[in-house]
């Protein structure tokens, strides 16, 4: 069954893979992202099942706005997958940037709510509907200048079980996806700072997750039956594994 599917960082990596993804599926893509000439790249690829808006999600006015800016037949959103989020830098708490924890909370964790809030009403009158949240195991498992990265995506994971908890007995789905290691994104260039070098070094001698498996991995939870709810789906490379605890002797 045909779709209206809201894909939100929709210019490049996870969300340019859902995008393609979810128009080869046959449903219909509302992509979203603050790069116009990526938006309408994506159109002119996917065609009329693809409608490029921009959007900023840490915009909380244009946010609140986004539904009722959309054409009629677009309003009715079936699935929201929540994409735009970033890690920035791995410094040290004590040394790390305050401007990019600022930036990570308003994208990773502001920016998700407000779109859920602003989608979900209409979800809750048609009483159908599935949201999917990108989350990370870094929201699980720590690690060495994770810190604001990391509790954002723990709160993302929370949020996720939490919306359950306020929809149990209605037909509306809440998925928490978290990647491990996923290469082919623009995840490590951004962290870094545009640093490409730096970027690749983090994938060098592996073969990490593509953006291709995580849209793999939610076209899969799209098309379970109805009655079907996966909280959370934690996914790695078979390159990587959880870590052993830090331990410092002497």
């Amino acid at each position: 069954m045909q779709q209206v599917i809201l894909v939100t960082g929709a210019t490049a990596g996870f969300g340019a893979a859902f995008a393609r993804r979810f128009v080869k599926d046959g449903h219909k893509v509302i992509a979203t992202g603050r790069r116009v000439e990526r938006l309408e790249g994506l159109a002119a690829e996917l065609g009329d099942a693809l409608l490029p808006r921009p959007l900023d999600v840490t915009d909380a006015a244009a946010v609140a706005g986004f539904v009722d800016s959309l054409p009629k037949d677009w309003r009715a959103i079936d699935v929201l997958i929540n994409n735009a989020g970033l890690a920035l830098g791995l410094s040290p708490a004590w040394d790390a940037d305050l401007a990019q924890w600022d930036q990570m909370v308003a994208t990773n964790v502001t920016g998700l709510m407000h779109v859920t809030r602003a989608v979900l009403p209409g979800m809750v009158e048609r009483n159908r509907g599935t949201i999917i949240n990108l989350g990370s195991v870094a929201g699980t498992y720590p690690y060495p200048g994770g810190h604001v990265y990391g509790g954002s995506k723990a709160f993302v994971k929370q949020f996720s079980l939490n919306l359950r908890a306020d929809l149990v007995g209605k037909n509306i789905r809440v998925t928490d996806i978290e990647p491990g290691m996923v290469g082919g994104s623009e995840f490590s260039e951004v962290r870094f700072g545009g640093d490409a070098q730096r970027a690749r070094a983090v994938y060098e001698g592996i073969t990490p997750l593509s953006p291709e498996d995580i849209a793999e991995t939610a076209a899969w939870i799209i098309g379970l039956p109805a009655h079907v709810n996966i909280n959370r789906i934690e996914l790695m490379p078979t390159c990587q594994a959880s870590a052993a605890f830090a331990v410092k002797r002497g």
